[in-house]
């Protein structure tokens, strides 16, 4: 039986992505909405059995807020949290929130609608993976994790920042090109660029990875507004030039 729910994510790209692959398998999608900061307030006047709540920062103040004040007024509805790689305050402050699961976003969907089975059946619904590494972190407090984030960033100029902030967004490219002041064949240019750098074959790929390692925030962070680009000229725009061409 499929389940009744709600897609919530700061990205709202990700959020109809997830929600139409749900919709495929059966699952009655209630809406697709973002930001999460509005969120409670729809999921609340909808009450759905299950709410799939996409955050970036798990560990950052307040990112569980909206689960609290759903818990408070619809108590039976269960919220999954979609997340990177979580430390161990994430997880804690996750559930301490209210919610049901934690679920990686780079889970597959048959991994997210079990989350979902449980959730609504009252069951924690965690990866033994996540707790294992949870853990792990706890035990080992000196080992730092891999900010992958910060790696792909290096990777990329300060324009292909943009351009991935861009793609994300849904731009196409002949709105990347206006928005960015550059020739269309410029813009496709860097759109082809930012995918082989990030290692995806596609701008969705591009969007769902830099939404699930935080690169999307910290390029957001990165991209003051756009000059146009001067012929044999670089153009400096964000804190530091990270990487070349």
């Amino acid at each position: 039986m499929g389940v009744r729910l709600m897609v919530v994510d700061d990205h709202r790209l990700l959020a109809e992505a997830l929600a139409s692959a749900l919709k495929l398998r059966g699952h009655r999608v209630l809406a697709a909405t973002a930001p999460c900061s509005g969120a409670a307030e729809l999921v609340i006047g909808r009450a759905p059995e299950v709410c799939l709540l996409g955050t970036a920062a798990p560990a950052q103040s307040g990112a569980f807020d909206p689960v609290v004040r759903i818990k408070r007024e619809r108590p039976q509805v269960a919220v999954v949290v979609l997340g990177p790689v979580p430390s161990p305050r994430g997880i804690a402050a996750a559930f301490a929130a209210g919610a049901s699961g934690y679920v990686r976003h780079d889970e597959r969907i048959e991994g997210v609608e079990r989350a979902m089975m449980k959730a609504r059946a009252g069951d924690a619904a965690v990866a033994p993976q996540l707790l294992q590494g949870a853990f792990a972190e706890l035990l080992n407090p000196a080992a730092q994790p891999d900010d992958e984030a910060a790696r792909l960033l290096q990777m990329l100029t300060p324009r292909e920042a943009e351009v991935l902030v861009r793609v994300a967004e849904g731009e196409d490219t002949r709105l990347i090109a206006a928005g960015m002041c550059i020739a269309p064949s410029t813009a496709r240019t860097h759109v082809q660029r930012v995918l082989m750098k990030l290692g995806v074959g596609s701008r969705l790929e591009a969007a769902a990875l830099a939404a699930r390692t935080g690169l999307l925030d910290r390029a957001h962070t990165a991209c003051p507004p756009a000059l146009p680009e001067v012929p044999g000229a670089r153009t400096g725009r964000g804190a530091g030039e990270l990487g070349g061409g």
